[in-house]
C-alpha cells in the first residue's frame, strides 16, 4: 500500500489506511532508534567495565562480565520501558485518551531486545 496516493490494486487509499500506515512506520523507526540507543549503551557501559585493556582477544572473565552486564542492562531498559509506558498510558487516560496506542507504541523498547539471552 502507499501511503499516499493509490494502494496496489489501483484504489485510493482510506485516510485511516493511510494513518495506520504513518503510524506502523513511525513504529519502526522507534524502535530501531531504541535499539541503537541501548546497543550504544550497552557498549558505553559494559565495554568500559568489563574490557579494562583492550587486545586482540577477550579471557573468559571478560567475556562472562559482558554477558552478565548486558543481561542486566537490557532487563533494567525493559522495566523502565514498561513503566514509561504505564505512566504515558496513564496520563494519557486522563487527558482524554486520543491516540493512546500510537503514544504508547512509539515509546516501546525493542520488543523481546532482553528476552533471547
Amino acid at each position: 500500500m502507499a501511503l499516499f496516493g493509490s494502494g496496489s490494486n489501483g484504489q485510493a487509499s482510506s485516510p485511516q489506511e493511510v494513518k495506520t500506515a504513518i503510524v506502523r512506520q513511525l513504529q519502526q523507526e522507534a524502535a530501531m532508534a531504541n535499539a541503537r540507543n541501548l546497543i550504544g549503551k550497552v557498549n558505553e557501559h559494559c565495554f568500559d567495565a568489563c574490557v579494562p585493556v583492550p587486545g586482540s582477544s577477550m579471557s573468559s572473565r571478560e567475556e562472562s562480565c559482558l554477558s552478565q552486564c548486558m543481561e542486566k542492562y537490557i532487563s533494567f531498559w525493559n522495566v523502565a520501558s514498561r513503566t514509561y509506558i504505564a505512566r504515558i498510558a496513564k496520563e494519557s487516560k486522563k487527558a482524554g485518551g486520543q491516540d493512546t496506542v500510537a503514544m504508547n507504541s512509539l515509546a516501546t523498547a525493542p520488543s523481546g531486545a532482553g528476552d533471547s539471552l
